[in-house]
């Protein structure tokens, strides 16, 4: 009984004081996960059939994403940058999560298309560069040890020459990603069957687990029975069931050597 009436006060005091102290009250799951977008703006895929198609899904995936509709997890943190440069290892903007929350999907789509602009086109794509990028923020953010999401949009060809020339697969280094997290997912879209088959069985990796997805299928979110074009997002369940089945899938880790 003496228990009980020192901590009834004690919590009313904390409610009555407002929700911040009385914060360690909410048992709501915080979120933990980080989130990279990138954006292949190299001529291949910038001038391609897919460009302007990939940013209007992205728009819809990370507008999802932020507000967690249907199960998706939301991130901790986001991150949107562009995959290569003008020259091998150029640096480039990452753009934070502020740039994008409190935005409709039009709105996101609207930032995406300023940032990642035809007119812009990058001479390059360098994944390493991309994946040093990501490393480099995650340590210094300190974010180590959260799981990882990296996903994408690009045809997903080489650019830059490997040890064993231009199309060498196995010279994407995924290495410094390998130690970040223990959970570190590679999610690339828009690619082709015969080049998302080499970064599935070519590129070596012993944490990270990698997922393709080839451009007609990524085409296919738009179907009209898949996304309501006039419809509210939180009512678009037929898209979030493609998304979860297609792009957030849940990839088996496989070690390739």
């Amino acid at each position: 009984m003496r228990a009980a009436r020192i901590f009834y006060p004690l919590a009313l005091a904390l409610l009555l004081a407002g929700p911040s102290s009385a914060s360690w009250l909410d048992t709501t799951p915080q979120p933990r996960m980080v989130m990279f977008v990138g954006v292949d703006v190299s001529g291949s895929f910038l001038k391609g059939a897919d460009f302007d198609d990939s940013l209007s899904f992205l728009s819809r995936y990370i507008y999802a994403h932020l507000n967690g509709l249907e199960g998706l997890d939301k991130p901790a943190a986001l991150f949107v940058g562009s995959i290569g440069g003008d020259k091998k290892g150029q640096p480039k903007v990452f753009y934070p999560i502020e740039t994008f929350q409190n935005k409709t999907p039009e709105e996101i789509e609207a930032k995406l298309h300023e940032f990642f602009s035809r007119k812009h086109q990058d001479r390059y794509t360098d994944f390493n560069a991309f994946f040093d990028k990501v490393s480099e923020m995650v340590k210094d953010r300190k974010m180590i040890l959260k799981p990882l999401s990296v996903v994408m949009v690009s045809d997903g060809v080489l650019d830059l020459p490997g040890k064993n020339g231009r199309h060498d697969y196995r010279g994407i280094d995924l290495g410094a990603m390998e130690k970040l997290s223990r959970n570190v997912t590679l999610r690339l879209l828009y690619t082709n069957p015969t080049v998302g088959k080499k970064w599935e069985s070519l590129v070596p990796r012993r944490r990270v687990k990698v997922w393709t997805q080839e451009a007609p299928v990524m085409e296919t979110w738009k179907d009209p029975k898949i996304f309501t074009p006039d419809g509210p997002m939180e009512k678009q369940d037929l898209f979030y069931k493609w998304v979860k089945n297609n792009v957030d899938f849940g990839v088996r880790m496989k070690r390739v050597d």
